[in-house]
């Protein structure tokens, strides 16, 4: 069962990463760490109303991380803040609750589904997502207290 979540896709999106360092300006950064596996991602987001223009990200993970965050870099350029925050959520329940994975724009998520089995690996997993959402929270709370 092991060898399902460490299978070649997920070891082929973990060895190649995109948009490995750091934005000149980004709108917004984020990190999430993971106190079990002690993997953290590191994101900087760049936003266009309300559609992310450029991303950069920081991956100290394991393999999951590493893959997870690897989809997230070929797919969050052109995605909407709520199209990120549904991705993050069906993430949540395809690992929690046994819900299926994503589709459109992260459905190569769905290569990560073994991992529900797998309970301590959901953080690391989850990471990129959950930095996503936090640096769309301080763009949205800059905007708020820009009002």
């Amino acid at each position: 069962m092991l060898d399902d979540v460490y299978n070649k896709r997920i070891l082929e999106l973990a060895a190649n990463i995109p948009r490995i360092g750091h934005l000149p300006h980004p709108d917004a950064a984020a990190t999430a760490h993971s106190k079990l596996c002690g993997s953290t991602v590191s994101v900087e987001l760049t936003v266009d109303g309300d559609t992310v223009s450029d991303f950069a990200h920081v991956v100290k993970a394991c393999a999951l991380g590493q893959a997870s965050s690897s989809i997230m870099a070929r797919n969050i350029i052109g995605a909407s803040s709520a199209e990120l925050r549904e991705a993050r959520e069906t993430m949540r329940r395809m690992l929690k609750e046994n819900g299926p994975p994503p589709q459109g724009r992260f459905a190569e998520a769905s290569v990560l589904e073994p991992v529900r089995d797998f309970k301590a690996r959901h953080a690391s997993t989850l990471l990129t997502f959950d930095a996503v959402v936090s640096a769309l929270d301080s763009i949205e709370a800059k905007k708020a207290a820009a009002e």
